[in-house]
């Protein structure tokens, strides 16, 4: 039986009047949130990982979800570190078989773990954001990435940031904050998996008839985005 997935719906006719503001409070007002101890000694546990590995390229995968991802990436590209990061116990405890050597999944809070990459000097040769929740409804904004005070840590990052969703509209508010950040619009595109599914999310949306959007853009190291606190 195929699968089968609503449409997202939303009260937004359009990108979100407070997109802007929100955007740029952010690039103004430091992120006070204080970082959970939890999430230091993961990312703590994942540094020393990582420089292990040695100077291999390290790519992201924020979200993962069950993880899928990360394993596929990590067979994609065998030269390189993957880190597969979500904060739910139940969806990284799920039993997908062995990850290939170069991968790894870690629980904890991306706004927080973010924030320790940064200030750990991680750079990212590839950063993956695939259908994060959409929070469609337009009180939420704030729930969104773009419209969160932690975007500028994203961006500032670097490496080639992809962003995949269902719907078209976070997809566009998504490249409206990166070209208010950085002045480059980063085009939004309709896409065919054509069968090579990255995440189960992916699979099931494309059987369900809906179209799939991406974004993807080149970002420098920019570590100055983000205000001091």
């Amino acid at each position: 039986m195929p699968e089968r997935s609503r449409n997202v719906t939303s009260n937004q006719p359009g990108p979100h009047q407070d997109l802007s503001r929100r955007v740029a409070r952010a690039l103004t007002h430091p992120l006070r949130k204080p970082l959970a101890e939890h999430t230091r000694e993961t990312f703590a546990a994942a540094d020393a990982w990582r420089v292990e590995r040695g100077d291999r390229p390290l790519i992201l995968d924020a979200g993962c979800g069950v993880g899928l991802s990360t394993r596929q990436l990590a067979e994609r590209h065998p030269e390189s570190t993957v880190l597969g990061i979500d904060r739910s116990a139940d969806r990284l405890s799920r039993d997908h078989g062995p990850l290939p050597d170069n991968a790894r999944l870690v629980r904890a809070d991306l706004v927080d773990f973010w924030r320790l990459a940064l200030a750990g000097g991680w750079r990212p040769v590839r950063h993956y954001l695939l259908y994060p929740n959409p929070y469609p409804k337009s009180a939420h904004l704030k729930m969104r990435w773009q419209g969160h005070p932690v975007f500028p840590v994203i961006l500032a990052l670097g490496g080639r940031l992809e962003l995949r969703s269902n719907w078209r509209l976070y997809v566009e508010e998504f490249a409206l904050a990166v070209e208010q950040v950085t002045g480059d619009r980063a085009p939004v595109t309709g896409f065919e998996p054509g069968g090579d599914f990255l995440t189960p999310f992916e699979r099931k949306y494309h059987h369900s008839g809906q179209l799939l959007w991406r974004l993807g853009v080149e970002l420098p190291h920019r570590p100055d985005l983000v205000p001091d606190a």
